[in-house]
């Protein structure tokens, strides 16, 4: 069941001195409900545009954005708002926890501009922490624990409103290689229990856990390709080669 479809989006950036950059030319895609994809592709090539523009942070110049059959372009800033905190998740890079709250404070805080009560909040959490093993950590503050634990800290605030679609921004990009994994394994649980999720990575091994990757290149997407059946090693191969490839412009 489609989730999400993109229309011929294009997104084109002006300085207001006849300087033009066209950021996004022509994407179209569809997201089910369910679904674990990847975007991949060099710097420049619009992946960070693209995540900003599903994310209702920027409006695209042309195309449409449709999420659960409501057309996102035409949203004001106050209804995007309010689309986003109900809606959507988010997962980023560098966590973008608040020092001067605690953990559980900082888990509930989408949950608090929603106006949710304290039970609510508290009942969610509690199966949700469980979960991602992060009970013992919920009294500390962010500063006080490792990056790993941080993220996972931020991937509870993401999923506890029980959004549509978890958007992740390079979500393994300031951890080291064994907390990556930890992060990506997560991932992985609860796309398998239902959670449809859109991450951009610049890495094989956090592509290798979807199981569909869009490879952007020029503003358009260039390739696209499935897991199916293959196991890990020959799906990181295979990502691999076709990255090479992009670069080269000979995609196989």
């Amino acid at each position: 069941m489609p989730l999400l479809q993109l229309q011929h989006v294009k997104r084109i950036f002006a300085d207001g001195k006849n300087n033009a950059t066209l950021a996004l030319k022509d994407i179209s895609f569809t997201l089910n409900q369910g679904e674990f994809v990847a975007i991949m592709g060099e710097s420049g090539a619009g992946k960070s545009t693209l995540l900003n523009i599903i994310a209702t942070l920027d409006q695209p110049t042309n195309g449409k954005v449709i999420l659960n059959n409501q057309d996102l372009t035409n949203f004001s800033e106050k209804k995007a708002a309010q689309f986003r905190r109900e809606h959507l998740g988010f997962v980023f890079q560098n966590f973008n926890l608040l020092d001067t709250f605690n953990n559980r404070d900082n888990i509930f805080l989408p949950l608090v501009l929603t106006k949710h009560t304290y039970q609510d909040m508290q009942q969610r959490l509690t199966s949700l922490a469980q979960e991602l093993a992060i009970t013992d950590l919920l009294n500390r503050y962010p500063y006080e624990i490792s990056g790993g634990q941080q993220q996972r800290i931020a991937i509870a605030r993401a999923l506890i409103t029980h959004p549509d679609l978890l958007l992740a921004d390079e979500p393994t990009g300031a951890l080291d290689s064994h907390n990556s994994e930890k992060i990506l394994h997560l991932f992985e649980k609860v796309n398998q229990q239902g959670q449809t999720i859109l991450m951009v990575t610049h890495s094989p091994l956090a592509a290798c856990y979807a199981q569909h990757i869009l490879f952007i290149k020029d503003g358009i997407i260039y390739h696209e390709l499935f897991r199916g059946n293959q196991n890990k090693n020959d799906y990181i191969q295979q990502i691999t080669d076709n990255i090479t490839a992009l670069s080269k412009e000979e995609i196989i």
